[in-house]
């Protein structure tokens, strides 16, 4: 028999004066009350109870030895709830990763206030603009920007990743301001991405259900946006980014909208997560946060992992 439930029943027998009560107490039969108080006698090669017809009364050595199974029931509790708030709290080490730009301007600042709520909790963010398979890396948590593709990953989805077309006053005020898509074919354009020699660089605009295409002019090019957000701000050309970032500069001064009456390209973006019956506690608690910070929270469905963005 367990020695610990053997005790629970003992105690409570001690405690309500009768097997009967125990029983009851306990969801359990008289019967089955007894078996574990015998048990502990045989066990031990001495009476705990004394029992007659009418009543029952602890023995000496019964009397000391229940005084030390409280301290052991409870001890075993203690351990029982601290291994609860444990599992209910995340911590550990959780790899996640995200695209360079996103991952930079807007995921950092959301990992280091998690980190402040979760001090249990040690986050290592890689960034990187190509496919991530994130059994192969062991990644825990993959934010993805663009359209689905393998099974195999329970997807969250988070807000679109939307781009606009900024350029500095300073630009704006020497060069005029594009009213159409066209029109940026007459501008210094700041490109963004991989590009091979020859490849026109297009970028898709959409008003009124329309697609306009831009085929714009580039005399600088980088794989890293951060750099075309500063030349921009420099005034050295327009550059096509995330409206989350741009939305600062805006307020702030440093850029102003180009083509407002245009909406710019818009990319479906997820946080990813290993299929599985139950998520750990750590990447629950970070896809939640995620969820709530940038997207309507929505029940997890199978996705793939995404292709590989194109832009920013």
């Amino acid at each position: 028999m367990d020695r610990l439930a053997s005790m629970a029943a003992f105690v409570k027998a001690a405690d309500l004066g009768s097997f009967a009560a125990a029983a009851h107490a306990l969801r359990i039969s008289p019967q089955m009350v007894a078996k574990h108080v015998v048990f502990l006698e045989d066990r031990l090669g001495a009476p705990l109870l004394n029992r007659t017809t009418r009543r029952q009364s602890l023995t000496d050595v019964g009397r000391a030895y229940c005084d030390r199974c409280r301290s052991i029931l409870a001890e075993a509790e203690a351990a029982d709830a601290l291994a609860q708030e444990i599992r209910a709290r995340p911590r550990g080490v959780l790899k996640v990763n995200a695209p360079v730009t996103f991952g930079s301007f807007s995921l950092t600042p959301f990992v280091t206030r998690y980190l402040a709520r979760q001090p249990e909790m040690q986050i290592e963010l890689t960034l990187c603009d190509r496919y991530v398979d994130p059994l192969e890396e062991d990644f825990d948590v993959i934010v993805r920007i663009g359209e689905s593709g393998d099974a195999g990953l329970f997807a969250h989805p988070l807000q679109p990743y939307r781009l606009i077309a900024c350029a500095s006053p300073a630009y704006l005020a020497a060069r005029g301001a594009p009213r159409t898509p066209a029109d940026l074919a007459g501008h210094d354009c700041l490109a963004y991405g991989h590009w091979s020699p020859g490849a026109p660089c297009r970028w898709r605009f959409e008003r009124r259900g329309r697609i306009e295409e831009a085929r714009i002019a580039s005399r600088l090019r980088s794989n890293n946006w951060s750099a075309l957000l500063e030349a921009a701000i420099d005034g050295f050309g327009v550059t096509l980014g995330p409206e989350s970032v741009l939305a600062r500069e805006i307020e702030a001064g440093r850029l102003h909208r180009v083509l407002p009456d245009y909406e710019g390209p818009a990319r479906p973006m997820r946080a990813l997560r290993r299929a599985g019956p139950r998520p750990t506690v750590k990447t629950h608690s970070f896809v939640a946060a995620l969820v709530a910070a940038f997207g309507a929270p929505a029940a997890a469905d199978p996705a793939g992992a995404e292709s590989r963005p194109s832009a920013a």
